[in-house]
Order: C-alpha cells, then structure tokens, then sequence
C-alpha cells in the first residue's frame, strides 16, 4: 500500500479536438497530423505535436502509435435507453404504437437483476466497440435496473450518467411507480451512485404523458435538493404525442411549458428528440440552458420528423445540442452512423452539415450539452483521457475512399458516412484501453524511438 502509481499512457497518431463550437466559431476546429496525447491519472497532462510534446512522455513509458488513423475524443451519447437493447431493429408504425407493442413489454423483464446484469453487460460492450465513452442513458422503473447499469459503468471505469424512469400512469401497471415511491427511490439511488467516481444520476421522468402532475412535481422538488444531478426526459418527438401531452395538461402553454411550470428546465436538463419545437420554446430552452438530444436514427425509423439543426443553432439564441442514438428505437449504437443521419436530415432541410460541425455535435457539443466540458468532450489538457482511435481502412470500399481525400476535413466527411463499428480500432477509457479491435489486441505498431524520456 502506498506505492502504487497512476496510470501513465502516450498515445500517438492523427488527432482532431475542439476548442469551441464550429457553428459560430471559424477557429474552433484543432488539427494535429502528428500529434501526442499523455495521460496519468485517467487525465490528460500533455497534447500537442509529437515533435513538441514528446519531452513530457515519462522515462520508460512506451508510445503507442497508430499511424494512418484518427483520434478524436471519445463520442458522447446524450440519449440512449439500455432496457430497449434487446428490441433495437423492432418493426414499429409511430412512437404510441412501438412503446406499447414493443417497449413496455421489454421493460418489464428489468425486474429480474440478473436479466439487468447481462443487458447492462452487453449494453456497455457496445457503447465501447463503438467508441462511446459517455451516455445519457434510461434505465426501467425497477431500481434495480438503475444498480445494474451503474455497477457495470464502475468496472469499466466509464463516466456515465443514467437514472430510473418514472411513471405513475399510462402504461403497463407493473411499470407503475406512484410520485411518492418514485421520489423515495430516486433519491436513494442519488444518495448511492451521484458522485460514486464518474457515475452522475439523472431524474428521469419517461415524458409527460406517463407521468401526473404530482410526479412532475416530485421530480422537479427533488432536482430542486439535489444539486448537480440531470433531468432526462423526452419533448415534442411526434405530433400525435404533442396533441396528447395537449389533452393532458390544458393549462399549459405547449409541451415544453409542461416540463417549465414543474421547475424542470435549466442547466443539465437533457430533452430527447425536440423535433417539433416552436420558436417560442427554442428560445426558451435556450434561454434555460437546457440541452436537446437530436437522435436523427430514431426519429427516421419512427417517421417522427426532421429536427432543425439550423434553427436550433440560431445564433441569436443558440440551443446546447449533441447528438443521441436512441436505441433501440434508433438504429444503431454508432455515433458515426448517427452523424451519418443526421448529414441527412439537414439536407432534407436545405442545410449542408460539415463533418467539422458533425463531429463537434459527438464529442464537445455533447459535453456542452451536458455541462460537462470541463471534463469531457476533448483533448485538452487536465480532462479526463477518454478518446477514440478510427481507423479509415478499415474496410476495402473505405480504404480505397479515404485514401483518395485531400483534406483532413474530407477524410472527417468519408468516416461520418461510411464508418461504422468496425472503424474503431480502440476506444481508451481514463488514459486505458477499454476496447480494442480482435485484429488490433495483440497492439498497434509501435513507434520506433518513442519510449519515454522526451526521445
């Protein structure tokens, strides 16, 4: 005891990381073609050039280089559901019809904890094979559930944050809690994850419509006295839903006022989806800090609608907006098949999206969105050493396109199109290799002369 020293990793390679945000920003956008990343600690302590940094490599630390991929830091999923793993690629009409045929009825095997266990274990495998370090994540009703998620996240050494939905009405009565039971378990599972290492609660109340006014206000009390938690829910995903959160709660002004009047807007407040927000209730949640989740995968599977990226980015009010997956109503677990999407939804809405913009939304924008940025989101100096390690030849079709791109921006372009899971060669988690590629775990190449002491 007492003699054991942190973690100390180098890692080399191409990298790309962000100082601000692309849609306002000209400058925001950091490349380093050679470049070195040093952690100890699970932080990052030296970023930069390899020709500048190297000197900060500890004696007898070795530098593993990739050469020919991409770094970036590790992509964050502001929107996700763990329970619905086992149903993602379910045939589904609209958003009522799919909870009730498919999702409700999944949820309820979340009681057992050894069916949690194993879905959280498969769950966390793939977040990782697909580079996502961080995710906003539901779990079921049953506290349980919430254990297994965060138990899981703390052997991986994960930052996470995640929560147990609430809902005392419109669903399938074993998924019922009631405002007072679904407080009292809420804040026990606060007291014993929030703030355990990198785990962070969330306050989930599923949507307005499964949950009474005296829930929502619960759940807004209970934000109220526990600071530094999140709200997780989901807004204005589908019209129908819209109109039914209308026949709900008459005296409000609109879906979101609902979630305003019950004190549940500001800063880590995470909405899912938004898809049909008003002027009015962009400004409002950007007036709020609040933060929206755009899960293009999802809201093409379910014909929910196009969400405006460009308006949420106003720059006369300008929206937090990351990026989410959405499964299992979204289509997969990869945030690069996400930017893909959701490329395509700002086409369809005359608004030709970069990949320096749809990068910043799965990395920094996210952490932003999160206020979390002080300690993910990119490479800088003293945040947590979370990244992801790309490899553009990954397959034939891919190699032989990426090998024909002339800037780093176009090669950007060309991964968030065509890349998937395969495309991660490595996912590093706190500075450790957290997954590795089965054709990459006996190492990458490593980079002659490179072992510690500034060689």
């Amino acid at each position: 005891m007492g003699n054991e020293q942190p973690q100390v990793s180098a890692v080399r390679g191409h990298a790309i990381t962000f100082t601000g945000d692309p849609f306002f920003d000209d400058g925001a956008f950091v490349d380093v073609p050679d470049g070195l990343i040093v952690s100890e600690g699970g932080r990052i302590t030296a970023f930069g050039s390899f020709d500048d940094t190297r000197h900060a490599v500890p004696d007898g630390v070795e530098v593993t280089h990739y050469p020919d991929h991409l770094i970036c830091a590790g992509f964050i999923d502001t929107h996700i559901h763990y329970v619905q793993t086992g149903i993602i690629g379910a045939f589904g009409s609209q958003l009522i019809d799919w909870l009730n045929h498919y999702t409700f009825i999944e949820e309820q095997n979340f009681a057992d904890r050894a069916h949690a266990d194993d879905v959280a274990r498969r769950y966390f495998d793939e977040l990782l094979r697909n580079g996502t370090t961080t995710a906003v994540t539901f779990c079921a009703v049953y506290p349980e559930s919430v254990d297994a998620f965060f138990e899981e996240s703390v052997r991986r050494g994960t930052r996470m944050v995640g929560g147990k939905v609430l809902m005392d009405r419109n669903a399938p009565d074993h998924l019922l809690d009631t405002a007072q039971s679904g407080y009292d378990e809420s804040k026990e599972l606060i007291a014993r994850w929030h703030g355990n290492g990198r785990q962070m609660y969330a306050i989930t109340p599923r949507f307005a419509p499964t949950s009474t006014p005296e829930q929502l206000e619960a759940a807004g009390t209970l934000w109220a006295e526990s600071p530094g938690t999140f709200v997780h829910t989901h807004v204005s995903e589908n019209t129908g839903e819209i109109a039914w959160v209308r026949s709900l709660f008459p005296d409000r002004a609109g879906y979101l006022d609902v979630y305003d009047h019950y004190g549940l807007l500001g800063r880590r407040s995470v909405l899912a989806h938004g898809v049909h927000l008003t002027d009015r209730e962009r400004a409002r949640v950007a007036e709020t800090g609040s933060a929206v989740a755009h899960c293009p995968t999802s809201n093409l599977f379910l014909g929910s609608g196009l969400f405006h990226v460009h308006d949420a980015k106003d720059p006369k009010r300008p929206m937090h907006v990351g990026l989410g997956t959405d499964v299992g109503a979204g289509t997969s677990f990869s945030l690069l098949a996400t930017m893909n999407e959701a490329y395509k939804v700002a086409e369809l809405n005359n608004y030709p999206m970069n990949a320096i913009k749809s990068f910043y939304l799965a990395t920094l924008g996210g952490a932003e969105a999160l206020d979390l940025a002080d300690d993910i989101g990119s490479l800088a100096v003293g945040k947590e050493a979370d990244f992801v390690v790309l490899d553009p030849n990954a397959t034939p079709l891919l190699s032989y396109r990426s090998g024909r791109a002339k800037t780093t921006e176009e090669l950007m372009f060309v991964l968030s199109i065509m890349a998937d899971d395969r495309s991660v060669a490595a996912t590093y988690v706190a500075g450790a290799i957290a997954h590795a590629r089965e054709e990459d775990r006996s190492g990458p190449a490593d980079a002659a002369g490179t072992t510690g002491g500034g060689a």
